[in-house]
């Protein structure tokens, strides 16, 4: 194969010619600060407002409950830390999940360093949290849950509403990590009943380096950047107003297009998902049925790393990947793969491939095939080196 095939979405992907149509005119024609108070920076300040009221329509928002942000790192951070500033007490209370990205993971275990207790909940092996797991951790010094929507490393998606009443219940906060499931899955903040949720503009074909926060927490996150004043006093520093007019023109257009791209992509992960299984030794990993509709992970036996897999499907056009594309990404995802009960060894050896709409019949078939290729070579090069070293 050398045509270049790109099935690694769920790290990123590319901007689509809607939201790249969106953004050009924000670099220079309208290169406004959105602050000034001339006609070019109230054109600025136009195009940031509308995009917020986009965004808040696609999540089913109020515009006075979005910020603006980086990305689902910082939305994920400020969320955590403003639950805690607001509801958090010295030893107080966080649950979580094992499936966490460490955008979640890290910050509370900063929080847990500086003496809060944090529970991790462990999923079944379809990556489920269950509400009794839940509804049995929390105490009466719980301020916050933490559990994302949809997971990065197995694709599952969670029943956040379901959990979500179950922290209610309590009087405690709910924020759920959604990068992985806006504009791939339905996430309206009012169905699933949630106080904070974050977003990151690049995972549903717009621009890198812009996110979004939603807070229904009666008053404004506490600032945790301090400057000029912008995202009404909550985040200071000049607004990305290209990235923000992209990410919200890139939202709306996947919102759109929802009830027709779920089934493609689901049709498409499934013949993909059926082709590679025809491989013995290969395992699906998270939820077989609900999961997100062009996710498709698997663990595989005979291989001494997943790290060859991936090279040896690059060698063949295929851009895939191990199940996070952070740093340190197979540690990471490694640690949920073993949450869920899979073997430390096993868990090394895994394989994301994840769909857009820009992907066809004609290339899941030949990233099959690739998958079927690099498999049998690798596991080749495996045994070779075992009996050589033996």
């Amino acid at each position: 194969m050398t045509r270049r095939i790109y099935v690694d979405n769920s790290a990123t992907s590319p901007v689509s010619e809607r939201a790249l149509k969106a953004m050009l005119p924000h670099f220079r024609e309208e290169f406004g600060n959105p602050s000034a108070i001339y006609s070019l920076g109230s054109s600025a300040f136009k195009a940031l407002e509308d995009s917020r009221r986009q965004v808040a329509k696609a999540l089913g928002a109020m515009s006075s409950e979005i910020f603006f942000t980086s990305g689902g790192t910082e939305s994920d951070n400020w969320a955590i830390y403003d639950a805690c500033r607001n509801r958090g007490r010295p030893g107080g209370h966080v649950v979580t999940s094992s499936l966490e990205h460490n955008a979640v993971a890290k910050p509370l275990a900063k929080l847990a360093a500086e003496g809060h207790r944090v529970t991790v909940l462990r999923p079944g092996p379809d990556g489920q949290i269950s509400p009794g797991s839940l509804e049995a951790e929390l105490t009466d010094q719980t301020f916050l849950v933490s559990i994302m929507t949809a997971s990065n490393v197995v694709g599952t998606v969670l029943n956040i509403k379901e959990l979500c009443a179950v922290a209610h219940k309590r009087g405690i906060l709910f924020h759920t990590d959604a990068v992985q499931a806006a504009g791939h899955v339905p996430v309206n903040v009012r169905h699933l009943g949630v106080d904070l949720l974050s977003i990151s503009g690049h995972k549903f074909h717009g621009p890198k380096g812009v996110g979004a926060l939603f807070s229904k927490i009666p008053r404004a996150p506490f600032p945790y950047i301090d400057g000029g004043g912008q995202e009404k006093g909550s985040r200071s520093g000049t607004e990305n107003v290209p990235g923000i007019v992209g990410m919200a023109a890139a939202l709306t257009e996947a919102v759109e297009a929802l009830p027709s791209s779920q089934k493609y992509l689901a049709d498409l992960r499934d013949r993909l998902v059926e082709k590679i299984q025809r491989t013995p030794g290969v395992r699906l990993t998270g939820d077989p049925v609900n999961r997100l509709p062009g996710h498709a992970s698997f663990v595989i036996e005979g291989l001494a790393h997943g790290a060859h897999l991936i090279n040896e499907l690059n060698e063949r056009g295929v851009c895939a990947s191990s199940g996070s594309a952070c740093s340190a990404s197979s540690r990471e995802a490694s640690t949920v793969l073993t949450s869920l009960n899979i073997s430390p060894e096993l868990s090394m050896n895994a394989l994301r491939l994840s769909l857009s709409v820009e992907n066809t019949e004609e290339e899941v078939d030949l990233v099959g095939e690739a998958v079927t290729e690099a498999i049998q070579k690798v596991r080749d090069l495996t045994k070779a080196q075992y009996y050589h070293s033996h």
